[in-house]
């Protein structure tokens, strides 16, 4: 590769690491495949939010439903009081904070926005509650539409694509089309392929690698690799709460291809490791570019 090729690279990729920004993951379940239900507790969940956005967090992402592959469905009146309080506090202690709920029931959505939270994050892509996108456009909240195939409960069960970065991108488009039609404004979608969710091992590597084709689409991109079981297959750890490191490698490498959303656990980990890459990038001007 020619030194004029790979410095425009690098200028690319230098771009990508300067404005990525960071969700912070709170999961308010006692089941979560990356914490063991740590934040559980009300209290502990609040103040887990308010250390990561002091850490740098941009948007605080609250779960009360445990998505890991298997999961059971939790009852809507149980994802209400896990998640409702620990928004209400969130907001009434750091005003300006940006909070989503992480989410598929367009109910707990609902309760979510009128307690504070100004994003939706529904893995479904707005598919297992139809009326998703209605709630979005009615209250002017920014949406994450995540692909997925099947449910929790089942997605990993033998899941198969002839071409999945393709299949994605298609699929995805298709319901940025439909939250369109529904009144969305353009600039309140965010795509995020659904690492994990209905994905072989090799599918999760292919769609870090398709950013490029997802940036196509025109809509910001969000990549959640946090501790995910993909990295525990090529790494051989079996503890998801160990999985930092390789995460991290991955956030670097979503941040290059241009991803502009990182979900993440470990906040402060993932803002060293962006700016150590950038940093050795901006070194670099003197020898490439």
């Amino acid at each position: 590769m020619s030194l004029e090729i790979s410095g425009t690279l690098l200028k690319q990729a230098l771009s990508g690491l300067s404005s990525v920004k960071f969700m912070g993951v709170v999961n308010v379940t006692p089941d979560s495949f990356s914490d063991g239900g740590e934040y559980f507790n009300p209290e502990k969940a609040v103040q887990h939010a308010i250390d990561l956005l002091s850490q740098g967090a941009n948007i605080i992402d609250i779960g009360g439903e445990s998505t890991r592959p298997g999961a059971e469905p939790v009852p809507l009146k149980e994802e209400l009081a896990r998640t409702i309080p620990v928004i209400e506090k969130i907001r009434s202690q750091i005003h300006d904070a940006v909070i989503s709920i992480d989410t598929y029931k367009s109910d707990v959505a609902l309760k979510a926005v009128e307690a504070g939270a100004n994003w939706i994050n529904d893995i479904s892509g707005g598919t297992f509650s139809p009326d998703m996108f209605e709630l979005a456009a009615s209250y002017n909240v920014k949406i994450v539409i995540s692909h997925i195939k099947g449910t929790p409960r089942d997605m990993q069960k033998n899941p198969y694509y002839d071409d999945v970065v393709d299949e994605v991108c298609r699929w995805l488009s298709s319901r940025a089309e439909e939250a369109l039609r529904a009144g969305v404004p353009e600039e309140n979608i965010i795509i995020d392929p659904g690492i994990g969710f209905g994905k072989r091992f090799e599918d999760n590597l292919a769609l870090l690698w398709g950013i490029p084709k997802l940036k196509e689409l025109g809509f910001p991109v969000l990549i959640g690799t946090s501790r995910k079981s993909f990295i525990g297959h090529y790494t051989d750890e079996k503890d998801p709460s160990k999985r930092d490191p390789g995460s991290f490698v991955t956030f670097v490498f979503a941040a290059m291809l241009g991803a502009d959303i990182l979900r993440v656990h470990d906040v402060s980990g993932a803002i060293q490791a962006v700016r150590i890459a950038k940093a050795l990038i901006e070194s670099g001007e003197k020898y490439i570019f």
